[in-house]
């Protein structure tokens, strides 16, 4: 059997889907069941057992012997809150916990990081364990994720496989639920739709024109893909960058997202909230050369075709991956 935790969210409620069209059914899903806006991520899904999150530690220590790799894809992803007792609680102790019996019982473990470690990117962009130590987070969700990075790093007891994935911007279907934390394309299509315009951050680096601030958007469908190639491959285990290694500006998302609604652009510009300027990231982009270099060979959607088919399939039509 296979385990995905954060199952009802974004990011793990594709990877279901995802496994269900490799033909296994035979999933354990495992995160807090109790928001209904979440539910429709599941609606014909196919798995044998849903586990509460605060059961499963428990139950993965007493059926391990039956589990063939586990997605530890669940975690608080909110950046905007800062409660650090939070985030030890449910990234950083809870991770913990599913590696020691993950190590234990030797079972494959692939688990959710984030490209929110890079910080400001003082450090550069590249996978490299040795720079994790150094890496500046801006706010305690980026702190959680690189805490348990660096945790990692020191053991000396493992999992026979893990992978620690670095996700970049990812966008796509399923996270109608995420509210202010979706992703810039659901932002721009219900802007559009609304008022048929869309409005980004003014620049405030000298270095930046407006709208040309630079993030590395990775489409979901990727990030599964990138899941099950580490499952069924098993390169050498590590801590691996996933986005598409091509930066791309926020004039370039918007355009795209009123090209694939078949609208005239109109883009204008807002300042960048006080609060968040003196954090605000203006590059962003993964180094891809180890994952590449691990045997990963698929190509990655491009901006423009990822766009195309979130708004054209999904948004357009309200509908569920």
């Amino acid at each position: 059997m296979i385990v995905v935790t954060g199952a009802a969210g974004f990011i793990g409620s594709c990877l279901v889907s995802r496994l269900n069209a490799e033909g296994r059914e035979d999933l354990i899903i495992v995160d807090d069941f109790n928001r209904d806006d979440k539910l429709p991520n599941l609606a014909g899904k196919k798995y044998v057992q849903k586990i509460d999150r605060e059961d499963f530690v428990e139950w993965l220590h007493s059926n391990a012997r039956k589990i063939e790799v586990v997605f530890h894809i669940g975690a608080r992803t909110d950046t905007t809150e800062f409660d650090k007792q939070i985030f030890d609680k449910l990234n950083l102790n809870y991770s913990k916990d599913v590696w020691g019996i993950c190590t234990t019982h030797q079972i494959p473990l692939v688990y959710a990081s984030s490209a929110a470690t890079y910080g400001l990117g003082e450090f550069g962009y590249e996978d490299n364990h040795s720079i994790i130590e150094k890496l500046k987070p801006l706010n305690p969700y980026g702190d959680s994720k690189n805490d348990f990075d660096k945790w990692v790093l020191k053991q000396t007891k493992t999992p026979p496989n893990w992978y620690g994935l670095k996700f970049f911007n990812v966008y796509g279907p399923n996270e109608y639920h995420k509210g202010r934390m979706a992703s810039v394309i659901l932002h721009a299509h219900k802007q559009i739709g609304t008022s048929g315009e869309m409005k980004l951050f003014r620049s405030h680096n000298p270095d930046y024109k407006d709208g040309e601030q630079l993030r590395d958007f990775i489409y979901v469908k990727d990030v599964v893909e990138v899941c099950l190639f580490l499952m069924n491959m098993k390169p050498s285990s590590g801590i691996y960058n996933l986005g598409t290694g091509k930066a791309r500006s926020f004039v370039d998302l918007a355009r795209n997202t009123f090209l694939a609604m078949s609208k005239e652009p109109s883009i204008s510009f807002i300042d960048t909230p006080a609060d968040i300027r003196d954090k605000y990231q203006y590059f962003t982009q993964a180094n891809m050369s180890k994952l590449i270099s691990a045997g990963y060979s698929r190509q990655f959607y491009s901006l423009e075709d990822g766009i195309a088919d979130y708004v054209g399939n999904y948004l357009m039509k309200k509908a569920y991956y």
